[in-house]
C-alpha cells in the first residue's frame, strides 16, 4: 500500500480528536486563549450544552486581519518561538482553533485596541468561508456552531447536554479560581446566569465565590517553599469534607491541571483525618521554573510531568500536614451549622417582637418571676462515679487554671456529662459539645504517631529470612531506601541481583506478608518515588490501637477529667477530628442559642 500525505483538514479533524473530545474541551481552549491575550473580563454563552453554541467574547488585545487568517492554521501561534524550556501561556501549540474549526462551524471577529475596525473570519469544516472586515468592539469573540457537525460520529459520545453544560461550567470554575483578578460570567439558554466578579489579588474572596463562602470560614492558608519549589493556597480542615474529589482544586504556574501526583498527595496528606469515601476541600498553587516541569505530556494539557515528582509529592503532604497540626484542630463551621438545622422547635406563640429590639424586661423568654424548684440537684460533682481506665492528665507545662480563668480557654470548662459519652463545657462566648470517646481516641493516636517519628521502630526478627523475588530494577529502588526502611522496622538486604532478602519485620504489624509488602513497596516506589506505605500501614495499626486504648462511651468522668481532656485537646494538633474523620467537637456560639430561642 503506498504512503500518501493526509490532506490538512484531515490533520485538523485527527487532532480534533485529541484535543477538543466535548463543548467543555473547546470551551476550555478558547478561555485560555482569551488569558494569554491580556483579558480583564471574559463571556461564555452556550446552548444545547455547548453543542449547539459555544461563545466566548472578551476585552483582551485583539487580532487583525493577517493574525485572524493564521490563527486557524494549525502550529501558527504567537506564544512560543523555537522551544518548549520556557512555556509561561496556557496555550503554545497554536492546534486549538483550526481543529475547532475542522469539526464545527467556527467565526472569530476581533479588533486590535489600537485599530480603527475590526475583521471576522469563518471556517465551516476545515474551509475558510469569508475573511473580511467587521464591525468589533477590542478584543476579540470566537463563536461555535453545530460543534461536530463534520464529524457525526463524535457526536454519538457526547452526555446529555446538561451533563455536557456541568462539564463547562466546572471548565470556568476552575479558570475563575485561577485568575482572581479576571471577571468571568457564564450564561445560556441551557442554564442559569453565574457570575464571578473580579477579586482583585484576593485568592479567598474568589474561592468563596466558587466554592461557598463557608469555604473561607474552614480553610487554613498554606505558604511553603522547599528548594526552586513554592507552594500556596488554601487547605479546608478535616471535618469540612465533601463526597467526591471534584473541590480539590490544583494549579501549576497558573495552569489548572488534574494531575495524579498532586491528588495522591493530598490524600496522602489528609490520611488518618478524613472519613472513608470522604474527600477534603483544597485549592493548591504550586509554583516552579517552567524548565522544570512539562506541560506538554498530554493533548489536553490536564497532565503535567516534574522533573523531580519526590520533592512536588514532599512539599505539598509536608505543608498541608503543617497547616493541619497548625490550626486543623478547629471544628467545621458547618457542624454547628446542621446541629442548629436538627432543631425542631414545638409550641411557638405568636408574640410580637418589640419595635426597639430585644431586651430582658420586655423579651418574652425573660426569667419567671417565680422562684423554681427542680426535682434533681444539678450535676456539680459527679460523686461515686467509677474512674476510668485510660489516663487524661493535662502536660506539666501547663499552668493549673483557676475557676475564674478556666473558661478563657478555647474549649471552656466542663460543666456536664451527658448520655454518658458527651461532655458539655462553656466558654465565654457559647458552649462546646465534646464527643470523650473520639477526643480521646484522637489523642492516644497522635501520641503514638509522635513516637512512630521519634526513635527506630521495635521490629521482630525473623528465624528465616524471606527471600522475594523481584525484578533488577525494582531491587535497586529498594535498596536506596534501605536506611529508611530500617528506620520504621523493615530491614532487607540484596539477595543476588533479583532477589530481596527480608530479615526483620515491624513488631508493630504483627505477622505480615513480608514478599507482599515488599512488593508493594517496590511499586510505590517505581511510581512516586517515596516510601511512604510502610509508614502509612504503620499509622493504621497506630491509630486501630487508639481506637481500643482511648476513653469509652458510656464511661462516666470526673469534672477534673473532662477538663484535663480538654486542655489536652487544645494542645494537640488535629484534636478537632477522631482517626476515622468524624468531628470530636460542636461549638454553639451564644448568637446561634439566642437565633434558637427567637432572640435574634
Amino acid at each position: 500500500m503506498a504512503i500518501r500525505q493526509l490532506s490538512e483538514t484531515l490533520i485538523n479533524q485527527i487532532a480534533a480528536g485529541e484535543v477538543i473530545e466535548r463543548p467543555a474541551s473547546a470551551a476550555k481552549e478558547l478561555i485560555e486563549n482569551a488569558l494569554d491575550a491580556g483579558a480583564t473580563r471574559i463571556e461564555i454563552a452556550t446552548a444545547g450544552g455547548g453543542k449547539a453554541l459555544l461563545r466566548v467574547s472578551d476585552n483582551g488585545s485583539g487580532m487583525d486581519a493577517t493574525d485572524l487568517e493564521l490563527a486557524v492554521r494549525r502550529h501558527c501561534t504567537s506564544k512560543i518561538s523555537e522551544t518548549l524550556e520556557d512555556i509561561r501561556t496556557l496555550g503554545f501549540r497554536g492546534e486549538a482553533l483550526p481543529s475547532i474549526g475542522s469539526v464545527a462551524r467556527l467565526s472569530i471577529a476581533s479588533r486590535r485596541r489600537d485599530s480603527a475596525g475590526g475583521n471576522e473570519i469563518a471556517v465551516a469544516g476545515g474551509k475558510i468561508v469569508h475573511l473580511r472586515p467587521a464591525a468589533a468592539n477590542p478584543g476579540t469573540i470566537v463563536e461555535v456552531r453545530d460543534l461536530f457537525f463534520a464529524t457525526p460520529a463524535r457526536l454519538k459520545f457526547l452526555k446529555t447536554e446538561k451533563a455536557e453544560a456541568g462539564a463547562i461550567t466546572e471548565i470556568v470554575k476552575r479558570m475563575a479560581i485561577a485568575f482572581p483578578a479576571v471577571r468571568f460570567v457564564l450564561s445560556g439558554s441551557d442554564r442559569a446566569t453565574l457570575e464571578f466578579p473580579a477579586t482583585g489579588d484576593d485568592h479567598l474572596a474568589r474561592m468563596a465565590q466558587v466554592l461557598g463562602k463557608e469555604f473561607r470560614d474552614n480553610a487554613i492558608a498554606l505558604d511553603a517553599v522547599r528548594e526552586e519549589l513554592s507552594l500556596t493556597g488554601f487547605a479546608g480542615v478535616p471535618t469540612f469534607n465533601r463526597g467526591n474529589s471534584a473541590h480539590q482544586y490544583a494549579f501549576v504556574n497558573g495552569r489548572p491541571v488534574q494531575d495524579k501526583l498532586i491528588l495522591s498527595a493530598i490524600r496522602g496528606a489528609y490520611a488518618e483525618t478524613i472519613p472513608s469515601g470522604r474527600y477534603p476541600v483544597a485549592v493548591l498553587s504550586i509554583t516552579l521554573d517552567p524548565a522544570l516541569v512539562d506541560v506538554n505530556v498530554h493533548p489536553a494539557k490536564s497532565d503535567v510531568r516534574f522533573r523531580d515528582p519526590g520533592l512536588v509529592r514532599g512539599l505539598i503532604v509536608g505543608a498541608i500536614r503543617e497547616a493541619l497540626a497548625r490550626d486543623g484542630s478547629r471544628a467545621a463551621t458547618t457542624g454547628a451549622s446542621d446541629m442548629l438545622r436538627s432543631f425542631r422547635p414545638g409550641f411557638q406563640p405568636n408574640v410580637q417582637r418589640p419595635q426597639g429590639g430585644w431586651s430582658a424586661e420586655t423579651s418574652p423568654s425573660r426569667p419567671y418571676q417565680q422562684p423554681i424548684h427542680f426535682a434533681e440537684r444539678p450535676q456539680a460533682s459527679f460523686e461515686g462515679l467509677s474512674t476510668p481506665t485510660a489516663q487524661a492528665e493535662p502536660q506539666p507545662s501547663m499552668a493549673p487554671a483557676t475557676p475564674e480563668s478556666i473558661m478563657r480557654y478555647p474549649l471552656g470548662a466542663a460543666r456536664a456529662q451527658i448520655h454518658a459519652n458527651y461532655i458539655v463545657a462553656q466558654t465565654e462566648d457559647g458552649l462546646v459539645i465534646v464527643d470523650q470517646h473520639a477526643a480521646h481516641e484522637r489523642l492516644v493516636f497522635e501520641a503514638m504517631r509522635k513516637a512512630l517519628h521519634s526513635k527506630r521502630l521495635a521490629s521482630q526478627v525473623l528465624l528465616i529470612p524471606e527471600i522475594v523475588d523481584i525484578p533488577e530494577e525494582d531491587c535497586d529502588r529498594l535498596m536506596q531506601h534501605a536506611v529508611e526502611l530500617a528506620e520504621l522496622g523493615l530491614a532487607i538486604e540484596r539477595f543476588g541481583p533479583g532477589a530481596i532478602a527480608v530479615r526483620e519485620t515491624p513488631a508493630m504489624l504483627g505477622e505480615v506478608d513480608a514478599g507482599g509488602l515488599i512488593r508493594q513497596l517496590a511499586d510505590e516506589i517505581a511510581e512516586w518515588d517515596t516510601a511512604s506505605g510502610l509508614s502509612a500501614k504503620l499509622e493504621y495499626v497506630a491509630a486501630t490501637m487508639a481506637c481500643h486504648g482511648s476513653v469509652r462511651s458510656g464511661r462516666r468522668l470526673r469534672p477534673e477529667e473532662m477538663n484535663a481532656l480538654l486542655r489536652e485537646m487544645e494542645v494537640t494538633p488535629g484534636s478537632g477530628q477522631c482517626n476515622h474523620g468524624r468531628p470530636t467537637y460542636i461549638e454553639l456560639k451564644l448568637s446561634d442559642i439566642e437565633r434558637l430561642f427567637g432572640r435574634s
